[in-house]
């Protein structure tokens, strides 16, 4: 799976597409394309080069064509993006207006980047997981970890990466993951089931801390009890692995 997020940005505001370029400038995924300070610019540049993007960042109000214009003419000429919008502006018949025409988030400014990052990275998800099917399980899960807020260099990482391919590959119950899952996997990478249990626990608070929320209710939506805040390392093993299972087959068909 292509994890990359390729970012086109269109702002008046130099200064703030130049913090938008340093906050992003190391980032794993997220990759800025160019960054466009007027509206004809940045139209001519989706006309002709929409290929180099996947998601337009945009404000609305802007010199020469305004972002209304834009989304129409891109709608126009059939270009399908993911849309951000980031603006001054809380008009509810200007944000009416926005969606319809497919507006993904509306983001008032000042923009927090963290927020806007977890937006790109919950965008690029929802697209990989219902668009593409699985070829190669450990970039598919990785990518999907990833996504969580799980960072690789933790230690329940892997371990949660490899129950989730092989609870998805044995389609077992939940009740496979303490009977055979944790003893697979001491023995796989030499320690206990019970460290294994505490490493994945540990790995799932760390994605209830990092993780976008809105990205956790899109993978499990009322699979989770809503009187716990975090799933058990079951349910969220199993829930992961179900989903994999039931996109895969939407995308078969």
């Amino acid at each position: 799976m292509n994890s990359d997020i390729k970012v086109l940005v269109i702002e008046n505001n130099e200064t703030i597409t130049n913090d938008i370029k340093k906050y992003f400038s190391s980032h794993e995924v997220i990759k800025v394309v160019t960054c466009i300070n007027n509206g004809a610019d940045g139209l001519n540049y989706i006309l002709t080069k929409s290929d180099t993007f996947d998601v337009l960042v945009m404000d609305l109000i802007l010199p020469q064509v305004d972002g209304l214009y834009i989304l129409s003419e891109m709608e126009k000429h059939g270009i399908n993006k993911n849309v951000i919008i980031t603006t001054n502006f809380k008009d509810e018949k200007i944000i009416e207006e926005s969606n319809n025409f497919g507006v993904d988030y509306y983001m008032l400014k000042p923009v927090n980047f963290l927020s806007l990052e977890k937006r790109l990275v919950s965008l690029n998800y929802h697209n990989n997981f219902f668009t593409k099917k699985i070829s190669n399980q450990e970039a598919v899960v990785t990518d999907i970890l990833h996504s969580l807020g799980i960072p690789s260099h933790i230690r329940g990482f892997k371990y949660i990466r490899d129950g989730i391919i092989m609870m998805y590959n044995n389609k077992r119950q939940i009740s496979y993951i303490t009977k055979d899952i944790y003893p697979e996997l001491s023995l796989k990478y030499e320690t206990t089931p019970t460290r294994v249990e505490r490493a994945i626990r540990h790995a799932i608070e760390v994605s209830w801390t990092r993780g976008d929320m809105d990205l956790m209710d899109q993978i499990f939506g009322n699979s989770l009890d809503i009187n716990r805040d975090k799933p058990t390392n079951a349910e969220f093993i199993s829930t992961i692995a179900d989903r994999l299972r039931i996109r895969n087959n939407l995308v078969s068909n």
